[in-house]
């Protein structure tokens, strides 16, 4: 098989408004566009790393140098798990690779991921980032056509609530899952959990510390608890039994569809809940999400509305629900 020519490219993502979490405020975020061109057919992907792991575009860029003799070899997306590790960078060339191959073998990603139908618009959450009560309302009252809203928390047990009691208040039409982003200590999550009961709150996400999942084991929560930052790659899956409800899938933390599959279908055998969710990205990088967003309960996929701009074509936001076409990405 012929080699490939192995395009990377630099892209700054403006975000509308700042966007808070905790430990963190981002207003602009740099992300990787990897092209895979056989000479008739270009693959695309786009990745922005794992900020909490130091995997951002420097360190996602030598990994791709360090790797381009292999990558241009045109491995097998199995192979390229061997070839980078979880993250960033091998994320974009196995969405690049995904792309490609849908080209050259005239099927869609869908039909070569195994799916039986074509997807259909799923039902996302839409983030409201961490502000004074008040405004986080006022945001949430702006998400008019949101029928799910997730909430990020600050570790800040008072004001936490106050936050999700004022949207609660602003939103009771929707479902609301929150976000920890690990800002909580294990003696936070009963009182949080108890004060988030009568908000009809349907999700805690990652309330303790990467590392602290220990801590979790024999404390049973009436709400279902979720991990992300805690469960990275399908060698995490198997530690979430016992300590979360949810494995929160992202494909930059993983390395790409290709493992987000294969954790989908663990996390299922150990029967487990499936998320798919992403940080700030264009529709590029939330499409190849969005196809493992068919196999999973719970979507969080918002990235793109956080945006300035977006890339044309782009996904549909439509009624609560998210539709990423063929024409965005992985098209035969």
């Amino acid at each position: 098989m012929s080699g490939l020519d192995m395009i990377v490219e630099v892209v700054s993502l403006q975000l509308d408004q700042p966007f808070r979490i905790t430990g963190h405020v981002f207003d602009c975020v740099d992300a990787l566009l990897v092209t895979l061109d056989d000479g008739a057919h270009r693959g695309c992907g786009e990745a922005a790393g794992v900020y909490y792991l130091g995997d951002e575009v420097p360190q996602m860029r030598e990994a791709l140098e360090s790797a381009r003799s292999a990558i241009v070899a045109q491995p097998s997306r199995e192979e390229l798990r061997a070839i980078l590790p979880a993250g960033g960078a091998r994320n974009a060339v196995d969405a690049a690779l995904w792309d490609l191959e849908a080209k050259q073998q005239k099927q869609a990603v869908w039909q070569l991921a195994g799916l039986r139908e074509a997807p259909k618009p799923v039902r996302t959450t839409f983030t409201v980032s961490a502000d004074t009560p008040q405004a986080m309302a006022n945001r949430a009252k702006g998400y008019l056509q949101a029928r799910s809203i997730k909430i990020k928390l600050t570790g800040e047990l008072e004001l936490d609530i106050a936050r999700v009691t004022a949207i609660r208040a602003a939103r009771l039409d929707v479902w609301l899952g929150v976000d920890g982003n690990q800002g909580f200590e294990i003696g936070d999550l009963e009182p949080l959990v108890t004060a988030l009961l009568p908000l009809e709150v349907k999700l805690v996400e990652q309330p303790l510390p990467r590392g602290c999942e220990a801590q979790l084991e024999g404390f049973a929560s009436p709400i279902p608890l979720a991990g992300d930052e805690s469960l990275l790659t399908l060698a995490d899956v198997a530690s979430a039994v016992g300590r979360f409800d949810v494995v929160n899938i992202k494909l930059d933390k993983c390395g790409g569809l290709t493992e987000g599959l294969l954790m989908a279908q663990e996390a299922r055998r150990l029967g487990l809940g499936v998320m798919v969710g992403t940080m700030v990205g264009t529709s590029l990088a939330t499409a190849p999400a969005f196809v493992l967003g068919q196999l999973c309960d719970l979507v969080d996929l918002d990235g793109p509305t956080f945006l300035r701009e977006d890339r044309v074509p782009s996904v549909i936001y439509n009624l609560g629900a998210l539709y990423a076409g063929p024409e965005v990405w992985g098209a035969p």
